[in-house]
């Protein structure tokens, strides 16, 4: 894959432009260099992908981005290989890599296998309780409140998941714990557009669950916890049919 190939129909400076205006005002941190050069470079990206910098359908373009990360294009081009067996890259041919756009159907079984798994995780949780484990819970929980009241969406979806992982951590199961994380960095890519949609609503039920976990009441907080992801199910599916009412309502379609 070549970094300058002009795309049919498109123009390489434009791609450029829009690689350029992607990164503008986020900063990204250059790549580690102590780290194992091809793991830093594709944990970089796939943080880019995960908020969103780069956005859903964007093209990727080997130079800007090996510039950006302050790396050789290598690297890069490496990292675009995994990322695409992994699902969060397209590689087109003659065109280039783009930033992989999720199906209804794809969020759809994330959705409802996180369901499962996290609500075994919270009965487990709640089965083992401690004060300690609660109070970090409370600490993550007031973070994300004010977050998701400020409409700061990177600190609320970063909240989120550490408020997930740690109730993952109290579950005390080992193998659970390393399925969840398998899905947590689709989960954030997938939630992020969902924040402001879901709000103070979904800090209201994480605070249900704290509660019903720092009882112990294994029942209360499995129940809790389903229905908790399944209100991030449903605003997934309205999210999708916003998109699909944009034209209708004079907007572009993504």
């Amino acid at each position: 894959m070549d970094g300058n190939v002009i795309t049919p129909g498109g123009d390489t400076s434009k791609r450029r432009k829009e690689m350029r205006a992607a990164f503008s005002g986020t900063a990204p941190r250059r790549v580690e260099r102590p780290a194992p050069l091809r793991q830093a470079v594709y944990d970089s990206l796939i943080e880019l992908v995960i908020a969103r910098v780069l956005k859903p359908g964007q093209h990727l373009v080997e130079n800007e981005l090996a510039e950006q990360l302050g790396v050789s294009r290598q690297p890069v081009r490496e990292a675009l290989q995994r990322l695409q067996t992994e699902g969060w890259v397209d590689l087109r041919p003659a065109q280039g890599a783009f930033v992989h756009e999720p199906t209804e159907d794809e969020v759809e079984q994330l959705l409802a296998v996180r369901c499962l798994l996290e609500t075994e995780s919270a009965r487990l949780a709640a089965a083992n309780t401690s004060p300690a484990m609660v109070k970090q819970l409370r600490k993550v929980l007031k973070e994300g409140r004010a977050a998701a009241a400020a409409n700061d969406v990177e600190t609320a979806v970063s909240a989120n998941s550490e408020l997930h992982g740690l109730i993952t951590t109290m579950s005390g199961n080992a193998v659970l714990g390393e399925l969840i994380s398998m899905v947590d960095r689709r989960v954030r890519w997938y939630f992020t557009p969902l924040a402001k949609r879901r709000g103070v609503a979904s800090w209201k039920e994480h605070a249900e669950i704290i509660e019903a976990i720092g009882r112990g009441d294994e029942e209360r907080a499995a129940e809790v916890m389903r229905m908790h992801t399944e209100e991030t199910r449903a605003a997934s599916h309205a999210h999708t049919e916003d998109d699909d009412a944009a034209p209708a309502k004079g907007r572009t379609r993504r």
